[in-house]
């Protein structure tokens, strides 16, 4: 399995921009699906962005498209996370998976991602 380590949470404001990074060791993650997800207490874990191993195809939660960008850079082994106009709604902890094999309709799965990351803690308050 890939190592992987989120970086870039904080507390921020109403309306400004994060960028989240997901770090991988052990292993290169150009093969891999990568996603991220975000778990707020008392609530689930639920998708927020994934990106495919194959032809980069993206998903994004309705709740933070057109907000949100995801993307690879491969000379750091990295996939970020580009949040704007973040909204108190979007506190909690948010995770990076990662996987292999994962069909497009399955990426907002959390099951189908084998490894995971410990998390970053995002605060959107003013």
């Amino acid at each position: 399995q890939v190592q992987l380590v989120e970086s870039g949470g904080g507390l921020v404001q109403p309306g400004d921009s994060l960028r989240l990074s997901c770090a991988a060791s052990g292993r290169s993650l150009t093969g891999y699906s990568v996603g991220w997800f975000r778990q707020a207490p008392g609530r689930e874990r639920e998708f927020v962005a994934a990106i495919r191993s194959t032809g980069g195809t993206t998903s994004y939660a309705d709740s933070v498209k057109g907000r949100c960008t995801i993307s690879r850079d491969s000379a750091k082994n990295t996939v970020n996370l580009q949040m704007n106009s973040l909204k108190p709604e979007d506190t909690a902890v948010y995770y990076c998976a990662a996987g292999r094999g994962i069909i497009l309709s399955e990426l907002a799965r959390p099951e189908a991602f084998g490894s995971w990351g410990q998390g970053t803690q995002v605060t959107v308050s003013s």
